[in-house]
């Protein structure tokens, strides 16, 4: 009987460490799935960062592309028709562009055009010196 006995006391003790390393496995395997999670998450969050950032280049890009187009288009007004000063409007695309000639006298014109994707909008200056014979542009510049 005393050897039962002492089989038994010998082996609660090891039940007691077995069922201790399982809680010890358990919460170790929490953490590091909390750990795991949390990257994940942040991975995740900082692509989605990088995509909106990503479309916001790409139409701002665009609307300075319409601008441009704009401008383009206030030019050859002016060629087909010297006397030309006046607005218009160009729909491209997922955008739009607005233009403005104004006459500074003689042969001096400024051309502003604003080209707008979704919400963001780009503007161009542009300054000309001469039409006639060949338009002569002095400066061509992007403005706030």
């Amino acid at each position: 009987m005393n050897l039962i006995i002492q089989k038994r006391l010998t082996a609660m003790p090891r039940f007691a460490t077995t069922k201790t390393r399982g809680y010890v496995a358990l919460v170790s395997v929490l953490i590091v799935g909390a750990i795991g999670l949390t990257a994940v998450t942040g991975v995740i969050l900082l692509g989605l960062s990088w995509s909106r950032t990503s479309l916001t280049l790409q139409q701002s890009f665009q609307a300075k592309t319409l601008a441009d187009a704009c401008i383009e288009e206030a030019l050859q007004q002016i060629k087909d028709s010297i006397p030309f000063s006046g607005n218009g409007t160009l729909t491209l695309g997922q955008g739009s562009c607005a233009y403005t000639v104004t006459n500074n006298g003689a042969q001096n014109r400024s051309l502003v055009s604003v080209g707008m994707v979704g919400t963001v909008i780009r503007r161009v200056a542009v300054t000309l010196d001469k039409i006639s014979p060949s338009i002569n542009i002095t400066s061509w510049q992007e403005v706030p």
